[in-house]
């Protein structure tokens, strides 16, 4: 992989970002000082460090995190990252924005986030396995379906959140399948869920062009990370009419003006590993494809993609964050002054988290769900988040993202006060 190829590395600090989003947000509510700080703290963080029996009889060390943000509207909810840079901090801001992001799309849930400092793709299956039944042993103590229930994010998929219910259940002595979401369709996964973030990118992207006035018929869209999010939105982007012109991966990316077959990147990516070396289209880096010329623009990567750096130089009219945190408060103001629409991450890729609570309730109640029923409850929430935040940034006069971050935040103090304060 080259350095060209990379994807930008983030040069603020996540939860040194996440605070500057809090804050900016908060500062339009009345929250009393030691309010706002409980609002803006994680209430509890496990770091573990285990031992993992590698193929060759060897044993590494992983570190390992579990955060709970925020536990006032309900269990927290929130994805097990495994990738190389996780950080504890890292893990701090993604744990903030599930709560923001559960709040502001009305689920009763918290925030969560999970980690593991480890590359995936330098591990064999049974060696994956074996570190992840460990470090969920590890994390167990905060896990529940009534308390904590992760989910996949970068790294993991249905088969790791498997693992993970499987562990939970013979510690337990019987199946609790309701203690994670994401899992495979054959124990207890919810239909639709894998396509879920990405089809709620689709139809925030599809609203918000409506909201412009912009047509999708034929709208240039390029995607950074044509990963499980950035592939399903590329699909269903297309059906909408739009021309994918661009799409990227850790190895690189690949840019055609006059289009890109979705269905071909996906058979390529499945295929080879990487949307690299596509016959036909030229290849591109993740750096210079967020510069390209286009309508909608979609970082569905890691955070902190766009920064004040490059901000100045993006060629686009609308931004739908696929990913967490793509967009520093730095950069932010530079698109708003530019008049750059950003649709924020936790409206944008909200769906993910819906679904998750439909697979969550189909478990509790084991009563499941056709893919339709899923995927028009799944349309009728993020349409209706998608109004009210539109409607609080028009009412006062602020972009998407503090509008929907004063909305989450306001439903959480809300709950706080109405809740009382123990003892």
């Amino acid at each position: 992989m080259t350095v060209q190829a990379m994807l930008i590395t983030p040069k603020e600090d996540p939860w040194a970002a996440a605070l500057r989003q809090f804050d900016r947000a908060a500062d339009c509510l009345p929250l009393k000082r030691g309010i706002r700080e409980f609002l803006a703290y994680p209430k509890r963080e496990l770091t573990v460090h285990f031992p993992v029996k590698m193929d060759d009889g060897s044993v590494r060390i992983f570190t390992g995190y579990r955060i709970h943000h925020s536990t006032v509207l309900g269990p927290t909810k929130g994805g097990i990252r495994y990738h190389q840079d996780v950080t504890l901090n890292e893990i701090r801001a993604l744990a903030m924005l599930m709560s923001w992001k559960c709040a502001v799309v009305n689920l009763p849930y918290g925030g969560a986030k999970g980690g593991v400092v480890v590359n995936p793709k330098e591990l064999s299956q049974d060696e994956l396995e074996h570190l992840t039944r460990r470090y969920a042993t590890e994390i167990s103590i905060m896990m529940s379906p009534e308390g904590d229930i992760p989910a996949p994010d970068v790294g993991t998929n249905p088969q790791v959140m498997a693992w993970i219910m499987d562990t939970y259940s013979m510690h337990r002595g019987y199946s609790t399948p309701s203690v994670v979401t994401g899992k495979p369709v054959a124990i207890g996964g919810s239909l639709g869920r894998v396509e879920a973030t990405g089809r709620g990118v689709a139809i925030v992207t599809r609203e918000a062009a409506r909201w412009l006035g912009m047509n999708l018929d034929g709208a240039r869209v390029v995607i950074q990370g044509f990963g499980n999010v950035g592939s399903v939105a590329a699909v269903l982007l297309a059906k909408l009419g739009c021309k994918i012109i661009a799409v990227s991966d850790t190895q690189g990316g690949v840019v055609n003006t006059a289009g890109l077959d979705p269905d071909s990147l996906v058979e390529h990516k499945n295929r080879t590993g990487s949307v690299v070396g596509l016959p036909g289209p030229d290849v591109i880096s993740n750096a210079e494809l967020l510069e390209l010329p286009c309508d909608v623009l979609v970082p569905s990567a890691l955070e902190g993609q766009i920064t004040e750096e490059n901000a100045p130089r993006l060629r686009t009219r609308l931004i739908v964050e696929g990913a967490n945190g793509p967009t520093t408060p730095g950069a932010d103001d530079i698109l708003n002054e530019r008049k750059i629409t950003v649709i924020p991450d936790i409206l944008a890729n909200a769906g993910g988290v819906i679904v998750s609570y439909f697979e969550w309730v189909q478990g509790l109640q084991q009563f499941f769900w056709t893919e339709e029923e899923v995927n028009e409850n799944l349309e009728r929430i993020i349409g209706r988040s998608w109004a009210q935040v539109v409607q609080a940034a028009s009412e006062r006069r602020i972009d998407l993202r503090t509008a929907a971050l004063i909305r989450a935040i306001d439903r959480v103090a809300t709950a706080l006060f109405t809740r009382g304060i123990y003892p």
